[in-house]
Formats: structure tokens, sequence, C-alpha cells
């Protein structure tokens, strides 16, 4: 069992917030979560993760070495997550940032900074070298916060994720 038990928490415009490692009786609060958001902003069914079969199953599929899914928990309601995990078929040592989807009340308060911060952190302490993400041309907010922390661009994807609706790819050097 690859429990890292990373817990923090603070309080964010009179609101407490709590940012943990995913338990297994979050898997379905975190499933809805991103179903919900890929519904609102209108990304296909097919070729994203809302076709992950991994997606109501998150604690176990990321209950593995070298990987981690956070959520950000407000009272005891999941309204967001994000993980890592090695880039699937990709021989070289980078990391896929995962699945960082948040609630919309869970959105313009720095929550994707912070969220994103400990994944980067958390991908360091594991060793990898660079960190991959894929994402849509729409997600405006999301590609932004992602260019602040220096992921660039790319021209095409990386590895095999199996989101071939994802038209977007990124990369950062850890």
């Amino acid at each position: 069992m690859y429990i890292h038990n990373t817990k923090i928490n603070f309080k964010l415009t009179n609101h407490n917030y709590k940012i943990r490692e995913l338990q297994l009786k979050d898997n379905e609060q975190i499933a809805k979560v991103i179903r919900a958001v890929l519904i609102e902003f209108g990304v296909p069914k097919v070729g994203t993760a809302f076709e992950d079969k991994t997606l109501d199953c998150m604690f176990e599929t990321y209950n593995i070495s070298k990987a981690v899914f956070f959520v950000i928990e407000k009272d005891t309601e999941i309204i967001g997550g994000a993980g890592i995990m090695q880039l699937q078929n990709s021989i070289e040592n980078i990391c896929e940032l995962q699945k960082m989807y948040f609630a919309p009340e869970a959105r313009g308060k720095g929550l994707g900074s912070k969220m994103m911060s400990i994944c980067l952190e958390k991908a360091k302490e594991f060793g990898y070298e660079k960190c991959y993400l894929e994402t849509m041309p729409y997600m405006e907010s999301a590609r932004k916060l992602y260019a602040r922390v220096g992921f660039e661009s790319l021209t095409g994807p990386i590895g095999d994720t199996g989101h071939y609706s994802c038209s977007m790819w990124m990369l950062k050097t850890l």
C-alpha cells in the first residue's frame, strides 16, 4: 500500500479548505466532480477523462508507487482534485498531471495554484524529471495557470494516454 498521508489545511476567504490525499471513500465524489466539470465545459465524452475506466476507482488507480491523487475538501464535500502518475507508454522519467478539475465553487480562489504546487513538489519528490499534461483549447484559465508555472506548449502528444480528443499538450522540466 502506498499511502503518503499528505494533508494541507489552510483558510482562504473565510472558508476552511483541506488538500489531502484521496481516500477510498472519495471515489464516488471525485468521479462525480470530474464528470460534472467535463459536461459543464462541453468536453467530448469519448477520447477524454470522461470515459476513463479508472474514473470510478481512482483510489485504487493511484495507490501505486510514484503516483498520488489529491482532493480539495470544503467541510466534508470534495470540490476538486488533481494527481500525478508515470506517463503511460513512455520510457522516459516523465509524470503526467492528471484529472485536475474543480467544481465552480472552487474556482478563482487560488486553489488551482495551490494544488499545482503540491502536485509538482510531489513529482519532484518521486524523482520525475518532467511533467506532461493534456488539455483543451477552451480551458483558458487552466492553460494560463499551466503557463504561469512553467509548462510550455508542445506540437503533439507524448506517451499514449488514450485522450485523443485533447488537442493541447504541455510539458514542464522539474
